[in-house]
């Protein structure tokens, strides 16, 4: 095999005779004992810290999480090519074909002037591609190893593509206030295959209501962690500041904490919080 050559810049072509040559004999132990399921989580952990970078407006910390997950691309295509099934040319091959084949309206006769129009044209090329004859087909290709919001979501918009959908937002509170009666009744009963049932007709309806909305119902619920963990660390703060932990605060107590974690955090009281701020 031919020594990998060391520079002060390298391109795709040496990155993928790297990632050869850590799989071969005389390369890597570790890359050599990977397989597809043994590095299944990395693809899932790279994709999620390339979008953190997107997040975070990251640039330079976008480049190297990019690189990490091409890493993964490159690794997958490299153990098929040693099975001689397929290898990275092939991937690109597949990738080509697909994307101009969706894409009728840059390489064929046909139209599509807005985005709304390009993404109906994929949808449909998609399905024909793919065999599937019914909206149901799509719906059951939609992976379940998605985020739960995530898969909620892509189903909802199949269904709404072809018309089963409310009119308007206002129907998804009004569904969404029936699933809650339901689970409160089901709570009642001690029922916990109702609870559980219940529970998730409340998050899908919870998720039809944000995508009426226009938001992307796992970047919420994210932020909504994100904001309880700030109000629970002021909580905890104020409860160490009057020599008591948590356990030995009673309900009525924490919930006068969180409300004022909430005016003060959630800037609704600047000075409040400045008061709190030399107290603590």
């Amino acid at each position: 095999m031919k020594k990998f050559q060391i520079k002060d810049r390298y391109d795709m072509e040496d990155y993928r005779a790297l990632i050869h040559l850590l799989r071969a004999p005389e390369g890597c132990p570790w890359d050599r004992a990977q397989t597809h399921e043994s590095i299944r989580r990395n693809v899932l952990e790279e994709a999620y810290e390339t979008a953190h970078a997107i997040d975070r407006g990251d640039t330079e910390n976008l480049r190297e999480e990019l690189g990490d997950l091409m890493m993964q691309v490159l690794l997958h295509a490299e153990m098929e090519a040693e099975r001689g099934t397929f290898d990275l040319d092939d991937v690109a091959d597949t990738a080509c074909k697909k994307l101009v084949f969706r894409h009728p309206h840059v390489f064929g006769s046909a139209t599509a002037d807005d985005p709304d129009a390009v993404l109906a044209t994929w949808e449909e090329r998609k399905r024909a591609e793919k065999g599937q004859r019914t909206t149901s087909d799509s719906m059951v290709s939609v992976p379940e190893n998605l985020p739960a919001l995530w898969r909620a979501e892509k189903v909802q918009k199949k269904a709404a593509a072809v018309g089963f959908d409310w009119p308007d937002r206002s129907y998804t509170l009004m569904k969404l206030r029936e699933e809650t009666e339901e689970l409160a009744a089901g709570m009642a009963a001690d029922d916990a295959e109702n609870i559980a049932e219940e529970i998730g007709d409340v998050l899908f309806c919870t998720v039809n209501a944000a995508r009426f909305c226009g938001v992307d119902p796992e970047a919420a619920l994210h932020a909504a962690c994100e904001k309880f963990i700030r109000r629970f660390a002021f909580v905890e703060k104020e409860a160490a500041a009057s020599g008591k932990t948590i356990p030995e605060l009673s309900i009525s107590e924490l919930e006068i904490l969180y409300q004022d974690a909430r005016t003060c955090l959630d800037g609704k009281d600047k000075q409040f919080c400045l008061d709190k701020s030399k107290n603590v």
